[in-house]
């Protein structure tokens, strides 16, 4: 088992957090400021919080909002440069942080270079007259549409987020590149977005040269749905965000309906038997869980199922609060939930403080029993408003149990096995 599995992962969309212009207007909006600094300030919090990963949104260069890359090779000048960055790595290894990156590899902007280059390639020859020409190394795929014009492939429709061809060796040899590249300065994961998006045989030519080049590099696809073990295994990816469970333990908590997490928990024991999945109750992605609750003593409960179930967990930045955010369609609809942080703890509100000592406290927990990244789950009780489960060791008899009901006031308590007196009880504001 990589010792990355068995991390505790805090996710941090870093143009948000650091204040960055997300959709900047101005040469001044995009002119080069050193805000990964903010991140060194925030360190300690995440080690108190029990988290020794952490996990970045995209940080290259890119048109807006950081999944529109231009340059995989320099950071975003809204976020600084190589000296941030290396002051970010060096920080984050003083205090036993591991470092993720998030590699936007199924696609790119506008403005990256080749694309453009191949573009105008294109373009010249429809003009022309010609057959678009293709060769087996052209890092993108122009065809013509029906109304005769030039269409490319895009990511999920959006014509400024041009689709690799993940057939052509130099996009493989890229992609092997960049993060050899930028784990030889001290990245220790990547999480790779989109990656169900591309071909798995693309995923398997690529990781094992990575891995060639630094033994122990680690990778997470983000997989929304499909079958995660197959993906797991064709890809070599050692792991995928298990979302999943990410819908059954808000889903139940929100609706009074257990039934639905324990039938994900007996999926995810399938899943623990050739992988550990990554679990997470909200990301940069999706509207925040105290926005789909609404209810804290029920909020508390989903940070519970969280750190009790075998996995890699993360916690997303602001969810540690109990903030809320509704995520939407369209242009801007992601910014509530990918909020700025101030520029240091101590400037936070004290709203949702009870949030972060729960997290604190369920980290604690985990971080004694290192057991629980691939345990298991057994329920010893079924009902639409009360659950409760063991939490077992696979190579041991260490075991906790859980117990969780929403009736009157909700509430959950965790038992170390054989013990009448809980670990932690859990309700409202944690008493």
């Amino acid at each position: 088992m990589n010792e990355m599995s068995r991390r505790i992962w805090w996710q941090v969309y870093p143009l948000g957090f650091c204040g960055a212009p997300v959709r900047p207007q101005s040469d001044t909006e995009r002119q080069k400021m050193p805000r990964l600094d903010r991140l060194v300030n925030w360190l300690d919090y995440m080690k108190d919080m029990g988290c020794n990963g952490l996990l970045l949104g995209p940080i290259f260069d890119s048109d807006t909002h950081g999944y529109d890359t231009i340059d995989f090779y320099t950071i975003d000048p809204r976020l600084g440069d190589d000296a941030s960055f290396d002051r970010l790595v060096t920080a984050c290894h003083e205090h036993g942080i591991a470092l993720m990156l998030d590699g936007v590899f199924n696609h790119v902007g506008r403005d990256f270079p080749e694309f453009q280059s191949e573009l105008k390639q294109a373009q010249a020859e429809l003009e022309a007259g010609k057959p678009i020409e293709h060769s087996n190394d052209d890092m993108f795929s122009f065809s013509l549409a029906e109304d005769g014009t030039l269409e490319y492939e895009q990511f999920e429709g959006h014509a400024i987020l041009p689709a690799f061809n993940h057939d052509a060796p130099r996009v493989a040899d890229l992609v092997t590149d960049v993060m050899t590249y930028w784990m030889r300065r001290g990245v220790d994961a990547w999480r790779l977005d989109a990656a169900m998006t591309v071909p798995a045989s693309f995923w398997a030519k690529v990781l094992p040269r990575v891995r060639h080049e630094v033994p122990g590099a680690w990778f997470m696809g983000e997989a929304i749905q499909g079958d995660y073990p197959e993906f797991v295994h064709d890809s070599t990816v050692d792991t995928v965000t298990q979302y999943e469970l990410w819908k059954a333990i808000w889903s139940s908590l929100k609706d009074g309906n257990f039934f639905e997490l324990d039938w994900c928990l007996k999926r995810h024991n399938m899943f623990l038997q050739t992988f550990i999945p990554q679990t997470f109750i909200g990301n940069h992605d999706v509207t925040r869980v105290a926005s789909q609750i609404q209810d804290e003593e029920k909020l508390a409960m989903a940070a519970v199922v969280l750190f009790t179930v075998g996995g890699t967990p993360s916690i997303y930045y602001g969810d540690e609060r109990a903030m809320p955010g509704d995520k939407t369609d369209g242009v801007g609809g992601d910014d509530i939930v990918r909020p700025e942080y101030p520029e240091r703890p101590g400037d936070l509100p004290r709203d949702g403080e009870w949030m972060y000592r729960l997290t604190s406290q369920l980290t604690a927990i985990r971080s004694a029993r290192p057991w629980m990244v691939d345990a298991t789950t057994e329920p010893t009780l079924l009902e639409n408003r009360h659950y409760a489960y063991d939490v077992k060791a696979r190579e041991s008899n260490a075991k906790l149990h859980v117990d969780m009901n929403l009736d009157e006031t909700p509430h959950a308590d965790i038992y170390e096995d054989g013990n009448a007196t809980p670990l932690l009880h859990v309700e409202h504001r944690v008493s």
